[in-house]
């Protein structure tokens, strides 16, 4: 029988629908401003005329931003490091997450304490460098792609989902003569796809945002990803303009903010637009992996 929700039940539906509102929107409308000064004129942009919506609307910013080869080069390794970065770290994850969840491996306490310190206590900053230096990755996209291959909080959330899935439909792959690696591919992973989902949005994200590793272990330009190349474009005061486009010309004197928050969107956009496609892998994976640990 449904009952009638009660006066305070509907008090509190209240203010917690007003109280995620408000947290959605300190969210989102910082993201619009950004969004409307992209495509509103350098003058609109200097005056303070720019809130939510574009002022004097143009697409100048972003044929600028098109046209920077090293921008494109940035978005390239930010590309790269986020796709070869992601498979590095599902498949090392899932490597080490699923002996350890079966109950016939028996240094799986172990292996899980060591995760767990890693977890707990971090290695500073100048022994990492001095680690990556003396293993010749310094300069090198390597050395934003191995040293988190294994994230420990995800391995906890892929162990979980793993300790789920019963032992008498693995014993019965092996009874059928599955090898390990077999049961693996043909088993365990088609069941895993929502974990799977959960936490390569996860690992994407990382490397998509990949700042401060780049900034510590690479030297080179054209090595930089999106975010370092992001921020050096920010913090410079002055944005030069190659006076041979065409599309720029009589725009020497244009405002640099609007360049600056159409490479923030560009930068922004194609990590969100993963989203929709694993919602619903990635909510299932979350709940399914929180229960059991």
């Amino acid at each position: 029988m449904n009952r009638k929700p009660t006066a305070g039940w509907q008090v509190f539906n209240f203010f917690n629908v007003l109280f995620l509102t408000l947290l959605s929107l300190a969210m989102l409308l910082p993201f619009l401003n950004v969004l409307a000064q992209s495509f509103s004129s350098s003058e609109a942009i200097v005056n303070g005329k720019v809130l939510f919506l574009p002022v004097q609307f143009t697409s100048i910013n972003y044929q600028y931003v098109f046209s920077d080869a090293a921008i494109w080069r940035s978005f390239g390794v930010t590309v790269y490091i986020t796709v070869v970065g992601t498979l590095i770290n599902l498949i090392a994850t899932a490597s080490l997450a699923y002996p350890v969840s079966r109950p016939e491996y028996a240094g799986r306490n172990v292996v899980v304490i060591m995760v767990l310190i890693t977890m707990v206590f971090t290695a500073p900053l100048i022994p990492n460098f001095i680690l990556m230096k003396n293993l010749h990755l310094t300069n090198s996209l390597w050395a934003l792609l191995l040293p988190g291959a294994i994230s420990a909080f995800n391995f906890f959330i892929m162990r979980s989902f793993f300790l789920q899935i019963p032992s008498e439909l693995i014993d019965s792959g092996r009874i059928d003569g599955c090898s390990e690696l077999r049961m693996i591919w043909n088993i365990i992973l088609p069941l895993s796809k929502p974990v799977m989902a959960s936490l390569g949005i996860f690992y994407a994200v990382g490397h998509w945002n990949t700042y401060q590793s780049a900034l510590y272990y690479i030297n080179k330009p054209a090595l930089w990803p999106l975010q370092v190349k992001l921020r050096q474009l920010i913090v410079s005061e002055d944005i030069s303009i190659d006076p041979n486009a065409s599309q720029f010309s009589g725009l020497a004197h244009m405002d640099p903010e609007g360049i600056k928050m159409a490479t923030i969107i560009i930068a922004t956009i194609p990590i969100i637009l993963i989203y929709p496609f694993l919602q619903r892998h990635f909510v299932k994976g979350m709940m399914v992996g929180s229960v059991k640990s």
